[in-house]
């Protein structure tokens, strides 16, 4: 047998031997081709030929880089297109302006750290100091717990030096157990604050006044909280529920305390795939000490009373939900015992409410009827406005009857948009007018009709992958009014802006505005005797506030970072409340540790 072996090096070489291969075999079969006249008969033979291909070349390409660090597109967040049936639309609108509401205009501008430990120090002018300690377990599935510190205070003020002076300190212990479906925790809150009534005239009638002492002008608020509480984590279980019990504690250097004892449960059972029955319960029990009020006969009040205040409602309802309409109805009961104004101590109000969703997680329409008992604390006011006088009456406002409509919309990934208009009538509604006998301390003070309160709310948010985050929260309030001249210090327009940039990793810029209409105070003409009641000069406006504040943090290293906080950058010593001018541009730069 032959063999034929032919040798590739290059495809031309191939390409020859093909046509070489081609032309043997052409020459072989012609000669028996041409033998075949004579039938039967063989005149030639092809030999068996085997053929081996030898392959000494092997082609390689050159070796690729490989990219271990490709570039992964996050994926679009989850969302819950469980519908929620919880409406908070009974608020009253927010009249706090934080921080610019107190003297420091100071902002917790960080948000809860995700690592276990922080230590943050700053210095500013003013003779400002200013830390936190923020230390807590790393989140785990099975408990919680942390304590947060915080320390703040001015040496000097806007006027006097230190007669306006002031200082902030609280602390938050924390801890919670998680048991399958079953969260349980505590809560304990200390604090204690130091402010100054330097509201004082500084002249009357061309006559100079002498500049009081700083510790006779003095207030001091301690506070203390405990609450337990347990709440249902699974949002599929068919019984929810959220019940905690909590005490509360205030008093200021005058003597007077509040004790509070609270209890609150929320409890929904679901019927089905669509119904279900709710339960939402508060109660509040106080028992407070204080002076009698001043008043025209005798205004130097000295003497001490007691009073007791109870406060329950319940809100029992059946809410329904099917395919784009969620659907609730119930009732409020409540009972206050609070007699500011001629109001009954018992309520009745319906809670209705009808939604539409018109696109899934697009856009949504509602609209109800209701009204609520809204429960109101020295705890609570002092936060709002820290000069506050002795012997007040406070009183439990009563929401309703209220209408309100609104819608929430997603148009865009990132974007968010909410509005709402309420109406309703309110009694019992408090607003801050400055006592007769002493001006730089508030009363507080009732129209004994029911007011006529509408408001019309909108948010705005866009937060671009957490890189990029502004927003705004505006409001705007009409009062309408039967006795009371006007609505003090109670501003119709109030609206805010913020905003976060990530500029890089290592640079955080932040951003947050005020602004605020025009309110009203009282102003008296001068004590004929110190220590007499005066009389109303007239109604004085308030300047609009403009209140500017920027911050920047920048990482040097994982765990050590620097920062500046500019407050009230506009330079604006603004009266939030009449009397009470605030400091203007404060500036506290510091650093931080993250361990």
């Amino acid at each position: 047998m032959k063999r034929l072996s032919t040798h590739h090096t290059s495809p031309k070489t191939r390409r020859a031997a093909g046509w070489a291969l081609a032309t043997v075999l052409v020459m072989a079969a012609a000669p028996a081709a041409l033998a075949q006249p004579t039938k039967g008969k063989t005149t030639g033979k092809i030999e068996e030929a085997e053929i081996e291909i030898v392959k000494e070349r092997v082609n390689q390409l050159p070796e690729a880089t490989r990219n271990f660090n490709k570039i992964a597109l996050p994926a679009p967040p989850k969302t819950d297109r469980k519908v929620t049936y919880t409406f908070p639309d009974f608020r009253l609108p927010a009249d706090r302006l934080n921080p610019s509401v107190k003297v420091l205009t100071i902002r917790a501008e960080e948000p809860t750290p995700l690592t276990g430990n922080l230590v943050k120090l700053g210095i500013g002018n003013y003779g400002t100091f200013y830390g936190r300690g923020y230390f807590h377990s790393t989140r785990n599935t099975d408990h919680a717990y942390g304590l947060d510190v915080r320390h703040v205070n001015s040496l000097n003020g806007p006027v006097d030096g230190k007669n306006s002076g002031v200082a902030e300190t609280s602390a938050h212990l924390m801890g919670e157990l998680y048991r399958g479906t079953a969260a349980f925790g505590a809560n304990l809150d200390l604090g204690r604050e130091r402010y100054n009534f330097y509201g004082y005239e500084k002249a009357a009638n061309g006559t100079p006044v002498a500049t009081p002492e700083n510790g006779d002008i003095k207030q001091v608020f301690n506070r203390f909280g405990v609450k337990a509480y347990a709440h249902n984590r699974d949002p599929e279980q068919v019984l929810q529920y959220d019940a905690s019990l909590g005490y509360q504690y205030w008093g200021d250097v005058f003597s007077a305390n509040e004790n509070d004892v609270r209890l609150n449960a929320k409890v929904g059972y679901a019927l089905g795939e669509s119904s279900r029955i709710t339960v939402n319960a508060d109660a509040s029990f106080i028992s407070e000490k204080d002076v009698r009020p001043a008043t025209a006969q005798v205004p130097a009040p000295n003497e001490q009373v007691s009073r007791s205040r109870t406060f329950v409602q319940a809100t029992p309802a059946y809410e329904f939900m099917r395919n784009n309409i969620a659907f609730s109805v119930g009732a409020t009961v409540g009972y206050s015992s609070d007699t500011a104004t001629s109001v009954s101590k018992g309520v009745i109000y319906p809670a209705v409410r009808l939604g539409y969703t018109i696109e899934p997680e697009k856009f949504m329409v509602y609209a109800g009827l209701g009204g609520a008992l809204q429960r109101v604390t020295r705890y609570d006011l002092t936060t709002e406005n820290p000069w506050l006088n002795r012997g007040l009456n406070v009183a439990d406002t009563h929401r309703g009857p209220t209408i309100y409509a609104g819608f929430t919309s997603t148009p865009a990934r990132g974007l968010e948009f909410n509005a709402r208009a309420t109406y309703a009538r309110d009694r019992n509604l408090y607003f801050y007018a400055n006592n007769p006998v002493d001006p730089t301390k508030f009363d507080l003070v009732y129209d004994q009709n029911a007011t006529g309160v509408l408001n019309i709310h909108g948010e705005l948010l866009y937060n671009a992958a957490e890189k990029f985050r502004l927003g705004t929260r505006l409001d705007y309030n009409k009062y309408a009014l039967k006795n009371l001249p006007q609505p003090f210090h109670r501003p119709e327009f109030q609206g805010s802006v913020f905003g976060t940039y990530n500029v890089f990793e290592k640079l955080m810029l932040g951003v947050e505005g005020y602004f605020y209409s025009a309110s009203y105070g009282l102003s008296y003409r001068p004590a004929v005797t110190p220590g007499a009641v005066r009389t109303a000069d007239f109604y004085r406006a308030t300047d609009p506030i403009i209140d500017l504040n920027l911050r920047a943090d920048y990482r040097i290293t994982p765990k050590i970072s620097i920062f500046v906080m500019g407050n009230n950058l506009a330079n604006r010593q603004y009266q939030r409340y009449y009397g009470y001018p605030v400091k203007g541009i404060n500036v506290i730069g510091g650093a931080s540790y993250t361990f």
